[in-house]
């Protein structure tokens, strides 16, 4: 058996498709999309079509998009845009304690800049409540972030009912999609937000691409200044190669939405190992509001990244770190109030397009084996 790759949230593989609509863009359509000659022409209508791909998976207009250099900048462009946008309007911002790196850090910085920033707590399942948003919010709140599904254990957040929430109170709303795009359904108008982040590497598109959906009448302040790229709200001439690459990966997603393959396999994952492992083995995250490709289990009193380490061959993340001899877990593990015997030996799993069953019995029996 050949190394086994189980670790699709961190990055995906590109899709042959989106190889195939990249390649002519490294030696022809070298054109500025800003020029209005016969060579910056067509690559604006390249550009103009993989805005429209992006804009066609999650429901809005081409114009609502805005290219990034990933999820990270668009994170922080949606964050600290609108904070220094409409800071006159108030300082309160609330998000959750479990989000990524990539919107704790946003808020943290902006803690030091004049903010106030509420972080709610999540349940044993890592699920925000939505009436603890409410709860939270104050007449200075002018924005709220909480992400659509945890990278780490897969739950799947109540978006649409804090997006109501978040409507009837007249507060602007963005949420961090980058690990559901091409996994579960996703429409900004059902879930009622304002700003949407997507990033490239999530979803078979090339890594240093991404994008942030703002709603129509929301004006950010940009992170680049410059001239006037993006709709005056991201500096710098277009990295067009990587956007078809990205539009493509969009059109292709769009259709592959719901893939009934991955969570068969997924669902399969997790029975083997129960059945193999029974109570040595204990499911973190929603049974059922989860990522249809994503499974975290702790194998009890074992150490993640110790059974890692003794399968070179496989692809996974651990949810504890080893340092010294002492056990941490994750913060996500730690707000879901997961006891460290169990912490320590959780592992995430994510399966992709391109794993097979044969592959997860490979898994399966190597873990046995370690076991």
């Amino acid at each position: 058996m050949e190394k086994i790759y189980l670790d699709y949230n961190a990055s995906t593989p590109l899709a042959p498709e989106v190889v195939d609509v990249m390649k002519p863009l490294l030696n022809d359509y070298y054109g500025n999309p800003s020029a209005l000659h016969w060579s910056g022409k067509p690559v604006k209508g390249l550009l103009h079509k993989a805005r429209e791909q992006v804009a066609e998976l999650i429901g809005c207009s081409p114009r609502e998009i805005i290219f990034t250099s990933g999820g990270s900048e668009a994170n922080n462009l949606g964050l600290k845009g609108f904070y220094f946008k409409y800071r006159n309007k108030g300082k309160h911002i609330i998000t959750s304690k479990i989000e990524h790196p990539a919107i704790i850090n946003p808020c943290k910085f902006l803690e030091q800049v004049g903010a106030r920033v509420t972080y709610v707590g999540v349940d044993r399942y890592g699920r925000v409540s939505p009436e603890e948003i409410e709860k939270a919010i104050t007449r200075e709140t002018i924005l709220i972030s909480i992400m659509h599904s945890n990278n780490e254990v897969g739950t799947l957040q109540p978006i649409n009912e804090i997006g109501e929430i978040a409507d009837r109170y007249g507060i602007a709303f963005h949420t961090d999609a980058s690990q559901s795009l091409g996994k579960v359904p996703v429409n900004v108008n059902d879930l009622k937000v304002d700003m949407l982040t997507i990033a490239g590497h999530k979803l078979y598109a090339p890594k240093g691409i991404g994008a942030l959906y703002i709603r129509d009448g929301i004006q950010l302040e940009p992170l680049i200044h410059g001239a006037g790229h993006e709709f005056g709200l991201r500096a710098g001439t277009e990295n067009t190669l990587l956007a078809v690459g990205l539009g493509e990966a969009c059109e292709i997603a769009h259709k592959q939405v719901g893939n009934q393959k991955i969570k068969n396999l997924t669902d399969y994952f997790w029975r083997q190992l129960k059945d193999e492992l029974g109570e040595q083995v204990i499911l973190n995250g929603h049974p059922v509001e989860r990522l249809p490709n994503t499974l975290n289990v702790s194998f009890v009193r074992k150490i993640g990244q110790e059974l890692l380490v003794a399968i070179p061959d496989l692809a996974a993340s651990t949810g504890s770190a080893c340092h010294a001899g002492s056990i941490e877990l994750s913060p996500v593990l730690k707000e879901m109030d997961v006891p460290e015997e169990v912490g320590m030996g959780a592992i995430r799993f994510s399966l992709g397009r391109n794993t097979t069953k044969e592959e997860i019995d490979h898994v399966v029996k190597w873990l046995i084996e370690i076991m």
